[in-house]
């Protein structure tokens, strides 16, 4: 049951412009606006930010990780001090992935059956047993709002036959999340439940998933089992049919993407959610997201620029330091050239998501991607 102020999940299409679609979602910890980019904070922290300085790029909602945080400190250590929220000074919304892609793509030692995997810790080798029930345990003791089904993510170049049984596993593992999740008392009562579509590039697969998932019922479904290599042709490839495969009156998340054009041709399919560590990772390696391209910060022509990263950008890194300041302190190594880069990336591609919800709203979102595409791809 929802109210006007309070909602467990609300989520309303406020435009539409081609497939492109604009929005907001409620929930109890606040509103977030679609199409949504998540800065990923894997270890209850987006990497060289504080909390209060990524609501301040506009950020809505956050991600974290389920297989880093039942690892280190461990779901149960987190409960104790109160959540997710309290642990990391977080009070807007968080999703939780459910720990299926790390375990796949982290853990050499693995062992997958119809019950769930058994895996060895990346950290230091201790042994792990994750099935959709604990999955489902694991976010709710870290108190998350977005929780997801537990699944498998095959790699993308196995046979067909292959791709198939896996995807039919994580349809009856989204079965067993959907009971896990609902027999969560207060957590259930408060939160929401995305399911995840799988098979790989496959249309009948997909649709078959995404039938199977509308079968059970979700608040959400994402659109999983991409950008793991296939390219960005494939992907879109994908994308093509399967964000239409799923229920309309939902929010659809394709999980793990991308980069800047990523975003802009999945939100022209339909697509209005997404997370990535690109922005925070390429923050710490020197790399700037600007409407002009990427830049490498490191790069001797910076040397003494004394212009912004991006004349266009608001940040406070722009209003701030010189390219000339952030190509120093990358090339010393210094631990603030990461913090300013990493600022102004996720400035970056929340101005990216504001500019595609503001074109969506008044019906010039072709225009919008052409010219983003232009200056960004220089094409």
């Amino acid at each position: 049951m929802t109210t006007q102020h309070n909602p467990r999940f609300d989520f309303q299409i406020h435009a539409t412009d081609g497939k492109a679609r604009t929005g907001v979602i409620r929930m109890r910890r606040g509103e977030i606006r679609t199409p949504a980019f998540m800065p990923v904070g894997t270890a209850a922290t987006v990497k060289a930010m504080k909390p209060q300085d990524v609501r301040a790029t506009g950020a809505d909602i956050i991600l974290g990780n389920t297989y880093h945080l039942m690892l280190r400190p461990g779901a149960e250590r987190v409960a104790r001090l109160g959540g997710l929220h309290k642990f990391m000074n977080w009070n807007r919304p968080i999703l939780t992935d459910s720990g299926g892609y790390q375990v796949m793509s982290l853990s050499e030692l693995r062992k997958i059956t119809e019950e769930g995997v058994t895996f060895a810790s990346h950290i230091d080798g201790s042994r792990h047993h994750l099935t959709p029930e604990r999955s489902m345990e694991i976010q709710r003791l870290l108190g998350s709002d977005i929780v997801m089904c537990f699944d498998e993510c095959p790699k993308i170049d196995q046979p067909r036959d292959v791709i198939a049984r896996s995807m039919e596993m994580s349809m009856r593992w989204a079965k067993r999340s959907r009971e896990g999740f609902d027999s969560g008392g207060a957590h259930a009562a408060n939160s929401a439940l995305f399911g995840i579509q799988q098979g790989a590039l496959d249309e009948g697969l997909r649709k078959a998933s995404a039938d199977a998932l509308a079968d059970i019922g979700f608040d959400g479904y994402a659109i999983g089992g991409l950008a793991v290599g296939e390219g960005q042709e494939a992907m879109f490839a994908t994308l093509d049919f399967a964000p239409g495969q799923l229920p309309a009156d939902r929010p659809r998340y394709l999980m793990g993407v991308g980069k800047p054009d990523d975003l802009v041709g999945a939100v022209e399919r339909g697509v209005d959610m997404f997370d990535c560590v690109l922005p925070t990772r390429s923050g710490r390696n020197g790399q700037a997201f600007t409407w002009n391209g990427p830049l490498n910060m490191r790069n001797a022509r910076h040397a003494e620029d004394t212009g912004p990263i991006d004349e266009r950008c608001t940040c406070p890194t722009c209003g701030t330091y010189s390219r000339a300041y952030i190509h120093h302190l990358i090339r010393s190594g210094e631990i603030l050239g990461a913090m300013l880069l990493t600022e102004h990336n996720i400035s970056f591609y929340q101005q990216l998501m504001q500019g595609m919800r503001d074109a969506i709203g008044e019906g010039r979102f072709a225009a919008f991607a052409a010219d983003f595409r232009r200056d960004y791809l220089r094409t």
